[in-house]
């Protein structure tokens, strides 16, 4: 079996139904671009979270009735909670440094609070041990006698995560959707080549050339177009990579965000692998029932 002649055959199939072809390529196309570039996106929220887990704090503002003794026993146990990571106490002269700070240019402000320091509590300042257990850390600590009030970003936080998970959920109906789109366009060239050359597969099969023989340069002709619709999407996202990640980044320095090669080499080759096994799927539909044993 010679592979040359093989590959030719695959190659004469899709030139002789270019337009069948080409709707199959673009099928393709979109259904792997849309999913490199979730991919991308997922990235850069991933990334977006990634801060927030090194970032987030969970602010619970104690009592003034507290004694030091307490407070040190109360930081004990919040650090002991398997969803904590660590646990920094601020002290009433720390927050009011911290307002100075933080307020700088509002000195009608600065005043108000330097008049009577006492409004600004001692606080334990709470890093989770990820972003999105800040809720179970809040729950905790709102029964908590001596805590009066507890803050957190909670809004922000919960906003990044069911933005990934949805992205999770579109990526995986591109997939069903356009990927049976593509499977089935593929299919479809592959019985309009198969019926174009029946006659010659008749003779083939009477001079005694086996089933595989026939059926490889099928195989090759879908597995070239779901390579072909790869090649073109892995391209297309690659170029727009960084734009992707930044116009999706909810990161005030988006201007710096990267996304590194190494990631996308490793996504492209998964991604060029879906497109060879769409069209060898295809490819294997299209000869159901008509280059049988």
């Amino acid at each position: 079996m010679r592979f040359q002649y093989l590959l030719e055959q695959a190659l004469g199939n899709l030139r002789r139904n270019v337009l069948v072809v080409f709707a199959a390529v673009v099928a393709v196309l979109v259904m792997l671009t849309l999913v490199f570039g979730t991919i991308v996106v997922r990235w850069s929220i991933d990334q977006d979270i990634g801060r927030w887990d090194e970032n987030v704090r969970v602010i619970a503002f104690l009592t003034d009735d507290l004694s030091l003794d307490d407070v040190t026993a109360l930081q004990s146990e919040i650090q002991g909670w398997d969803e904590v990571e660590d646990v920094v106490y601020f002290s009433k002269s720390e927050a009011l440094q911290e307002f100075h700070e933080l307020f700088a240019d509002q000195q009608s402000l600065i005043d108000v609070v330097d008049a009577d320091p006492s409004i600004l509590p001692a606080s334990l300042r709470i890093a989770p041990k990820e972003a999105a257990e800040y809720s179970t850390i809040t729950d905790r600590l709102v029964v908590i006698p001596g805590v009066q009030k507890v803050s957190a970003a909670d809004e922000a936080i919960d906003a990044l995560v069911a933005r990934s998970s949805r992205l999770r959920t579109f990526a995986y109906w591109i997939v069903i959707v356009l990927g049976a789109a593509a499977v089935v366009l593929i299919a479809n060239t592959i019985r309009i080549a198969i019926f174009a050359r029946r006659d010659e597969i008749g003779i083939m099969k009477l001079v005694g050339a086996g089933n595989w023989f026939v059926r490889i340069p099928f195989l090759l002709e879908g597995v070239m177009e779901g390579l072909v619709g790869a090649i073109l999407a892995v391209a297309l996202v690659w170029a727009v990579a960084p734009s992707i990640a930044e116009l999706f980044s909810t990161s005030a320095t988006v201007g710096s965000l990267d996304v590194p090669g190494d990631f996308l080499f490793k996504q492209a080759l998964l991604v060029l692998g879906f497109g060879a096994g769409t069209g060898l799927l295809g490819s294997s539909f299209g000869m159901w029932g008509f280059l049988r044993d």
